[in-house]
């Protein structure tokens, strides 16, 4: 069909206009029962644009598909949402967390802007990714640009096994991770600078005389458990057996299962906790351990917010304690670091929730209670010890 064809058919659409303006400022087309949207009217007062998109768009539309970008033309904004769409099903049953998708729409996002959102995909070249490197470079530790670049060539690497893309994105020979001689470098030159990543007994003893509730309980389950942030804001009350003393948690990263002892002091921190524990005011947070004075859970889902960090942060600073990448996540380094002492790596990992690929993992089916108990014990030890040796 020729150019005048399609500019007369088009024209003659234009003389009817199927849209409309809704109520949000959008112009608008209902189709089966649902509203589409084709921008806003103050950036279309004519509608032109939003008409030209709905007719790209009919067929597919009328024919009940999800209209996909033409795949010569795909921008990086457009294979970004795509990628997002597909980790948001994901998320949706279950197999990936709101935390691990806020990380993909990040890296997203981050892509988007330095190569800006019309790019076509099939324009960039393995010196535009080498100009990415050296940009994440700038601003991220060797660690960090690792998993910046593992993140943005799974953005891309999925365009191509999704046919989005015709060809595979060429990196070239640049867009590489460091070596793992430069990371652990790096963190020799970073714990010479400014010390290990833990805190040590005499601090944490300091910092739970000082916390108030809930941050008081948070902190001994971290310290006793190697819990994280995350596995706090997403503690069910039912995991918790404070009779018996167990927690049996998987961890909401990996869903690798976890199961742990708990001393009596945070037994006891935990129980005097739920004593006061505010009613949640959203009836699906009624089952979270951990709630807010404002009856909210301690977690901002699909945000850069993080409440228990930033209590943790406030707490520190109050009692001068506050260090470069020391935090609320040091907490989970030190019982790595401790526990170790008991020389059981497997009880360990089992504790941390850590999975190793490993015929030995596969085939190991259980761990007993009493190293477990053993784990925790060596840590419960260094932190209550007394400076004569005894607990």
């Amino acid at each position: 069909m020729s150019d005048s064809i399609k500019t007369r058919k088009r024209r003659k659409t234009a003389e009817k206009f199927p849209l409309f303006q809704h109520q949000s400022g959008r112009w608008c087309k209902k189709v089966k029962g649902k509203f589409l949207y084709f921008g806003k009217i103050t950036d279309d007062p004519t509608g032109e644009l939003a008409l030209n998109r709905w007719l790209d768009e009919k067929e597919d539309r009328l024919a009940g598909r999800t209209p996909r970008p033409k795949t010569d033309g795909l921008t990086v904004a457009s294979l970004c949402n795509l990628y997002l769409t597909s980790k948001r099903h994901r998320v949706d049953s279950g197999e990936i967390t709101e935390r691990t998708f806020r990380d993909y729409f990040q890296a997203c996002e981050r892509v988007v802007k330095f190569f800006g959102g019309s790019r076509a995909v099939a324009d960039l070249m393995p010196d535009d990714f080498r100009a990415l490197r050296a940009h994440y470079a700038k601003v991220r530790g060797p660690v960090g640009l690792a998993n910046e670049i593992t993140r943005c060539k799974m953005i891309f690497g999925w365009g191509f096994e999704s046919q989005h893309l015709t060809v595979p994105v060429r990196f070239g020979p640049d867009f590489r991770k460091p070596d793992r001689k430069t990371i652990r470098k790096h963190r020799a030159e970073k714990q010479q600078q400014y010390g290990k990543r833990m805190f040590e007994a005499d601090e944490l003893r300091t910092i739970l005389d000082a916390a108030s509730q809930p941050l008081k309980a948070m902190i001994l389950l971290a310290v006793n458990c190697g819990y994280g942030q995350s596995d706090l804001a997403s503690l069910p009350i039912a995991v918790v057996d404070l009779d018996a003393g167990w927690i049996d948690f998987p961890r909401p990263k990996t869903g690798v299962h976890r199961r742990c002892p708990l001393w009596p002091e945070t037994i006891e921190t935990v129980k005097e906790w739920m004593k006061r524990r505010p009613e949640p005011r959203d009836t699906a947070d009624r089952r979270a351990m951990f709630i807010t004075k404002y009856g909210a859970r301690f977690s901002n889902v699909g945000s850069n917010d993080d409440p228990i960090g930033k209590e943790f942060s406030k707490l520190l600073k109050r009692l001068s304690l506050k260090r470069f990448g020391v935090n609320f996540y040091a907490l989970r380094h030190g019982f790595e670091t401790i526990a170790g002492e008991s020389r059981d790596q497997v009880a360990v990992d089992y504790v941390m929730g850590h999975a190793r690929d490993d015929m030995a993992s596969l085939y190991r089916e259980a761990i007993s209670d009493d190293r477990l108990r053993a784990v925790v014990s060596v840590v419960h030890q260094w932190l209550f010890a007394t400076e004569g040796g005894a607990e």
